[in-house]
């Protein structure tokens, strides 16, 4: 999305890149660019939305905490003019993971997970951000643990996806789980319960809206063809 304009206190505050402070958003946005360079590629070829090089107007590290950093870069347009855009980059290399617990005869297990974001409680499978040191199995099976309280028999890749193209420039790692049971769930991040369901009936209820989830929707999808539903 085109980026809006930042008031300047939340400009002035200091972020933190690498094992270095700066003082200014400038200045640690550089930095950034320096230790990270994959994020600021082109690809080849035309029509695509470079980010302006030297000595070029910077962009500036907006945010940054453990999870995530908000940029605003200065980009050109293929036609040529500038402007400014907003992304959310993952300071750590471990991948988020989404992971559809399956239970008994292809059943699809689905927790109410009140979401801070939207202020409102949605169905939708386990997920979370990587954990350091794991890969994205030991994630998988990291949150399928934490969120239903079920050890998984068996991780199924489902691949990768892009949540929201329009800011997120993170990838998440799905998979399905096969579990024996539901166990406790982790009602301290605000699961407040479970239900286990058909598969079709977890299809209809992203079909009628009452799953909005994405992660949730695309590893329906993805189990579907990959001949995982009951």
């Amino acid at each position: 999305m085109p980026a809006v304009p930042v008031p300047a206190s939340l400009l002035a505050l200091p972020a933190t890149v690498g094992d270095r402070m700066d003082h200014t958003p400038e200045s640690a946005y550089a930095h950034l660019r320096d230790v990270r360079p994959g994020w600021f590629l082109t690809p080849p070829g035309e029509g695509s939305i470079s980010i302006a090089r030297w000595p070029t107007p910077a962009g500036q590290v907006v945010y940054r905490d453990q999870w995530w950093i908000l940029v605003q870069d200065a980009v050109v347009f293929p036609d040529g003019k500038p402007g400014r855009y907003l992304r959310m980059l993952v300071p750590h290399t471990e991948p988020g993971v989404a992971v559809l617990p399956l239970v008994g005869e292809g059943s699809v297990v689905l927790v109410e997970h009140f979401r801070h974001a939207t202020r409102s409680w949605h169905w939708e499978i386990p997920r979370g951000g990587g954990s350091s040191g794991l890969d994205g199995e030991e994630n998988a099976a990291k949150e399928c643990q934490e969120e239903v309280g079920a050890p998984p028999r068996e991780l199924i890749s489902l691949g990768t996806i892009h949540p929201d193209t329009g800011i997120l420039a993170s990838e998440v790692e799905l998979y399905a789980a096969r579990i024996d049971a539901v166990g406790e769930l982790e009602s301290r991040v605000g699961i407040r319960r479970a239900r286990t369901v058909a598969f079709a009936e977890a299809e209809q209820m992203a079909e009628s809206g009452r799953i909005t989830d994405a992660f949730t929707i695309a590893a329906l999808f993805r189990a579907r063809r990959a001949g995982l539903a009951a």
